[in-house]
């Protein structure tokens, strides 16, 4: 395993990016960052707030320049589900480190997803939930280093499943 080289969380809303991130950092020793919580100090709102007051564009315009700002080596970074609309940001990511997609079924993410208008999830205008889902599978698929299967898994097993596949 490549110990100077980033692990990148990338998946759908709800799939345990961050959670799973931060006991993969500390099982591995390395760094955690998590570029929700970058976005919001660089623009000193919740990412509700930025969705809301400034829409879903100038949301992802800040998220691909908060990443390619990111200069970070044996880090584990998770990623917000709408990294994979930003070409340059997942080249940027994928230059420093291995692209992890933690997958999971259409029917778990929206469980997951209670609620939904406080989490700071990029819907397009008349998006639904379906077509943000569908629209996005195709791209983690063509980002990811490795997939791991998170549905109905517990944290330590995904994080175990993670390490294994690393």
């Amino acid at each position: 395993m490549h110990h100077h080289r980033n692990i990148v969380l990338i998946g759908m809303p709800g799939a345990g990016k961050s959670t799973v991130g931060v006991v993969l950092a500390k099982t591995l020793g390395m760094q955690f960052i998590d570029t929700d919580i970058l976005i919001q100090e660089r623009a000193g709102r919740m990412l509700q707030e930025i969705l809301d007051t400034d829409g879903p564009d100038a949301f992802k315009r800040i998220e691909e320049e908060t990443i390619l700002s990111l200069h970070s080596s044996r880090a584990v970074i998770a990623t917000g589900g709408s990294v994979v609309c930003s070409e340059d940001a997942m080249a940027h990511l994928k230059s420093a480190g291995l692209v992890v997609y933690l997958e999971i079924p259409y029917a778990e993410m929206e469980a997951r997803l209670k609620n939904i208008t406080t989490r700071g999830i990029v819907l397009l205008p008349g998006q639904s939930l379906r077509g943000m889902y569908d629209e996005r599978v195709p791209l983690y698929e063509r980002y990811a280093d490795l997939t791991v299967a998170c549905s109905g898994e517990d944290l330590e097993s995904v994080v175990e499943n993670v390490i294994k596949a690393l």
